[in-house]
């Protein structure tokens, strides 16, 4: 039976319906961040749009065939982990529409993702911290700057949770920081007495410079006032990596990786390090278990009775 055109429209429309209320189901129930959000709808855009370029029009054209043919197409277009990611934005998808009736197997979940190889990640040493977070001057900007790498190196937070951070959230009497992270999470978050100084010195003298006449309930702002960005964050690290003759590519994850690493070489509990960082699985966690060979050379020499 011939199709008209405007059911196939029809059709095509659902594909864009059903995928709309899975973003909104990401958001509202499941309380996933914009950055993850972001990156499923990537995925997913692709996949629905390999779906009609093969000509499947409806929600229950997705089968294992049409994923088969996705994935085997997408291999030869991504790393490992960028189709690890796909696969699980597109298994979710189809657990949604299960769970909404709209498909009637979940034939998908027997597909495995590809094995990705974990790095180690950079980390920096504890003088080199020292250096990094002395790079600042006494300028407005520069005793801002000082503040958040002080506070980012005790806290660890993720560069998005320190730009978007409320003064709401900070107990500066007991000096810990109340933080929501991934899925909506809620931490507790201590941080050291030099975090406690520089941050109390910002709050005092440069913020309200930036501040102006403005009202804002961010801690951290730019030259105009307005909370400061991701992008200017980063810029703001390599400025001052490269001031303190460190190498290229140091981020607001190497701060991140290097506070984790530091906990545990100290003696710190996995658990806890999990806690602070907002890990929802401890295997996250446990590539900071997997410390330099100097490191762990010293510890056995000083500590076996044979060393």
């Amino acid at each position: 039976m011939r199709v008209s055109t405007r059911n196939k429209n029809r059709q095509g429309k659902e594909l864009d319906e059903v995928a709309s209320r899975f973003f909104d189901h990401l958001r509202v129930e499941k309380g996933l961040s914009l950055l993850t959000i972001r990156a499923y709808e990537a995925d997913l855009k692709e996949y629905l749009a390999y779906l009609r370029h093969t000509g499947k029009d409806s929600p229950s054209d997705m089968t294992m065939e049409s994923t088969f043919g996705f994935l085997a197409w997408s291999e030869s277009n991504k790393s490992p982990s960028s189709r690890a990611r796909t696969l699980s934005a597109i298994k979710s998808f189809h657990r949604f529409l299960y769970g909404a009736g709209i498909l009637g197997g979940l034939e998908i979940e027997a597909l495995s993702a590809p094995k990705v190889l974990r790095k180690i990640p950079f980390v920096l040493t504890q003088v080199e911290v020292e250096r990094l977070i002395e790079s600042p001057d006494g300028t407005v900007l520069g005793v801002r700057d000082r503040a958040i790498l002080e506070l980012d190196y005790s806290t660890g937070l993720r560069a998005s949770e320190l730009c978007s951070l409320k003064l709401e959230n900070i107990d500066s009497d007991r000096r810990f920081i109340r933080m929501r992270g991934k899925g909506s999470k809620e931490r507790i978050v201590p941080y050291g007495r030099s975090a406690a100084r520089m941050l109390g010195r910002y709050l005092e003298l440069s913020r309200p410079q930036l501040l102006g006449k403005r009202i804002s309930s961010s801690v951290f702002l730019n030259y105009a006032g307005t909370p400061l960005s991701r992008v200017s964050f980063w810029k703001l690290i390599r400025r001052y990596a490269s001031l303190a003759g460190l190498p290229n590519g140091i981020s607001p994850h190497t701060l991140r990786h290097s506070f984790a690493t530091h906990l545990l070489e100290g003696g710190a509990d996995l658990r806890v390090v999990q806690e602070l960082l907002g890990h929802s699985s401890i295997a996250t966690t446990q590539i900071y278990t997997k410390l330099d060979m100097d490191y762990l050379l010293e510890v056995h020499r000083t500590f076996h009775p044979r060393g």
